[in-house]
C-alpha cells in the first residue's frame, strides 16, 4: 500500500505517517517544514518540503508508483489568532479542493480529509436565530466550506471522499494553547483552576487512536460518508476536568462558573463513534486517564 500525506510533520499528520509506516505502507510525506521535526528517517518514507499550493512535483512520483490513498491534513491556522482569519481559512478550503483535484488527476481513487467536530457546532450557532458567534468559529466555517465544495467535486471526478470529524485530539508532541494543554499547564504552574460552568458536552481522543482511525478510514471508509473520530466516552466538560484533577492533583480546589459560558450545546449523540466502529472496526485503546498522564508528563518536561 502507498499513501500521500500532506501536513505530514504536523501533530496529527506525523502520527498518521508513523501509523501507516508501522502497518507496511510506503509514504510520501509533504510538509512546509524544511526538515521534519517529528518524523524519523525510514526507508519507506519520502519527505518533501513543499507547499500544497503547487503539487506538480507529484506527477513523477505518482506516474511511477500507484498511490492508494491521499490523506490531507495541511491546514494553516488550526489554533491561535489565525483561527479567526477568514482569508486564511477560505484559502485553506480552496487549497484542499485543489489537492482533491490533483489526487484525481494522479489516478488516486481515495481521499481522506481531516475535518472537525467544530463543523457541527459552527452550523448550529451560525444559523440559530439571534445567535452571536465569535470569530473563532471562522475556523469551523472554513472546514465546513471545504466539505461543501469538496463533496460534489469528488463525485464529479469519481474519487471516493471520506470525511473525518476529529473531536479533540491531544497527546505527546502537541503544545498549542488549546483547552487541555492550558489546563495541564495551570496544574504544572500551580495556577488557579477556574472554569466556566463547563456543562457543554465534550470529547477527547488520544492522538495514537486518531492515527489508527485515519488508517482504517483510508482502508475501509465509505465514500460520501463522514466519520466522527472520538473516544466513545463523551460527557460534560466538567466531568473531564474533574477526572483530570482526580488523576493529577486531587487536593486542588476547582472553581466552576467563574467564567461565563456562552457557547452552544452539542448533543451527546453527535459524538457517537458507531459509524466508524461498524464500517472500519475502529476501537480506541488509550483511556482519558492514561492519555492525560502521558501528556502531563511530557508538558512538565518542557518547563
Amino acid at each position: 500500500m502507498k499513501a500521500i500525506v500532506t501536513g505530514a510533520d504536523g501533530f496529527v499528520g506525523s502520527y498518521v505517517v508513523k501509523e501507516l509506516l508501522s502497518s507496511g505502507y510506503d509514504v510520501l510525506a509533504i510538509d512546509i517544514s524544511e526538515k521534519p521535526h517529528r518524523l524519523e528517517p525510514n526507508c519507506h518514507l519520502q519527505y518533501f518540503s513543499h507547499s500544497i499550493e503547487d503539487l506538480s512535483f507529484l506527477d513523477q512520483f505518482a506516474s511511477n508508483k500507484a498511490v492508494d490513498v491521499f490523506f490531507h491534513f495541511a491546514w494553516r491556522g488550526s489554533a491561535g489568532e489565525e483561527r479567526s482569519d477568514e482569508i486564511i481559512q477560505l484559502k485553506n478550503a480552496l487549497s484542499s479542493a485543489a489537492c482533491l483535484r490533483k489526487a484525481a488527476e494522479l489516478g488516486i481513487r481515495r481521499f481522506v480529509m481531516a475535518g472537525t467536530i467544530m463543523e457541527y457546532e459552527t452550523s448550529q450557532v451560525v444559523y440559530a436565530q439571534g445567535s452571536r458567534p465569535g470569530t473563532p468559529y471562522i475556523y469551523g466555517a472554513g472546514k465546513t466550506v471545504a466539505h461543501e465544495i469538496m463533496k460534489p467535486i469528488a463525485n464529479s471526478l469519481g474519487i471516493d471522499l471520506v470525511w473525518a470529524y476529529i473531536t479533540n485530539a491531544y497527546g505527546v508532541g502537541e503544545s498549542s494553547p488549546r483547552f487541555l494543554n492550558t489546563t495541564l499547564r495551570k496544574i504544572i504552574c500551580n495556577e488557579p483552576l477556574e472554569f466556566t460552568s463547563a456543562v457543554q458536552n465534550y470529547d477527547f481522543v488520544y492522538v495514537t487512536d486518531v492515527a489508527k482511525a485515519f488508517r482504517l478510514l483510508g482502508e475501509k471508509g465509505k465514500a460520501n460518508r463522514g466519520y466522527l473520530i472520538g473516544s466513545g466516552d463523551a460527557k460534560s466538560l466538567k466531568d473531564f476536568i474533574l477526572e483530570i484533577v482526580k488523576e493529577l492533583c486531587p487536593n486542588r480546589e476547582v472553581i466552576f462558573g467563574a467564567v461565563p459560558y456562552t457557547g452552544v450545546m452539542t448533543p451527546l449523540e453527535d459524538y457517537s463513534i458507531e459509524d466508524i466502529q461498524n464500517d472500519c472496526g475502529f476501537s480506541p485503546t488509550i483511556s482519558f486517564r492514561e492519555g492525560v498522564r502521558k501528556t502531563y508528563e511530557w508538558l512538565k518536561g518542557l518547563e
